[in-house]
C-alpha cells in the first residue's frame, strides 16, 4: 500500500496515511487507505483542484477515492468535492443544509480570497453536500483492520467542524486530522460563524482522541504534536476568555 508520496508532492504520516498542503491558503488535504476504501479529508478550493487532487489520488493509490470527509463549511476546504463522482460524503450534523443554502456565500468568499470570478462560479455550482452526516462520533470502516473515527466536535473553529482519528498501527503513532481546529501557520482564524467560547474545548476533545503520541494535522500549516495543541487550546481560552 505504501507509495512515494514525495514524488506528488505529499507528506507520508504513516502506513496508507498521507497530507498535501495545497498552494494559496496552504490548506491541508489528507488520505487514509484500507484494504478497501479510500477516504479523502477535504476537498481543496475549487472544482479544478479537486480534480487534480482525484488524479494524484488515483496516481498514489492505483484505485479511486471512495469517501469523503469535510472538516468545515469554508471554501478552501469544499469546494473540490464535485470532481469526485459516485463518492460518499461525511459532513458533521447540519453541514448538508448549510452548504445547499450556502452557495453563493461560498462563491463570494472565494472572489474576495482571490479566486477568479468563473471558477468560483463554477464551483459553487457543482458543490457537493454531504451524504451522510456525524453527529457524535462515526467509525468508518475502510477494509483491511483499517477503521477510522469521525468525530463531530463543532460549533468552534466554524458552525461545523468535524475531525478524524486514524489509529496508530505496527507501531505508528495515530494521526488526527484537525481541520481549522488546528491551525500552525499562522493566528487560529475566528470568523463570523465561529464559537470561540466552544473553541478550547474541542481542542481538549482532540486531545483526548489522539492522545500524547498522535500526530496532529492543522489544516493549515506543519504536524504538530499535543504539547503545540495544549498551548493553542490555552492560548485561545485567554484570547476569548469573557
Amino acid at each position: 500500500m505504501d507509495v512515494a508520496w514525495e514524488d506528488f508532492g505529499w507528506e507520508r504520516l504513516g502506513r496508507g496515511v498521507g497530507r498535501r498542503r495545497l498552494p494559496g491558503w496552504d490548506a491541508t488535504v489528507a488520505l487514509v487507505a484500507g484494504a478497501e476504501g479510500v477516504l479523502l479529508y477535504d476537498t481543496g478550493s475549487t472544482l479544478r483542484e479537486g480534480v487534480e487532487l482525484r488524479r494524484q489520488a488515483e496516481a498514489l493509490l492505483g484505485r479511486r477515492v471512495t469517501h469523503i470527509a469535510l472538516s468545515h463549511p469554508h471554501f478552501d476546504h469544499v469546494l473540490g468535492t464535485a470532481a469526485f463522482a459516485g463518492v460518499r460524503v461525511h459532513g458533521s450534523a447540519g453541514l448538508t443544509a448549510l452548504l445547499r443554502d450556502g452557495e453563493q456565500a461560498l462563491h463570494g468568499d472565494a472572489v474576495r480570497h482571490g479566486v477568479p470570478e468563473d471558477e468560483a462560479a463554477r464551483s459553487a455550482d457543482t458543490l457537493v453536500v454531504p451524504h451522510e452526516e456525524v453527529r457524535g462520533e462515526r467509525t468508518l470502516d475502510l477494509g483491511g483492520g483499517r477503521r477510522v473515527l469521525l468525530a463531530d466536535l463543532g460549533p468552534a473553529h466554524s458552525s461545523h467542524d468535524l475531525a478524524v482519528l486514524v489509529p496508530g498501527s505496527d507501531g505508528e503513532p495515530p494521526v488526527v486530522l484537525c481541520g481549522d481546529l488546528v491551525e500552525e501557520s499562522g493566528e487560529p482564524q475566528a470568523g463570523p460563524d465561529a464559537v470561540p467560547a466552544r473553541w478550547p474545548a474541542a481542542l481538549g476533545r482532540l486531545l483526548e482522541l489522539g492522545g500524547e503520541d498522535a500526530l496532529y494535522v492543522p489544516g493549515h500549516g506543519a504536524v504538530v504534536d499535543a504539547a503545540f495543541v495544549r498551548a493553542q487550546r490555552a492560548a485561545l481560552a485567554e484570547r476569548f476568555a469573557a
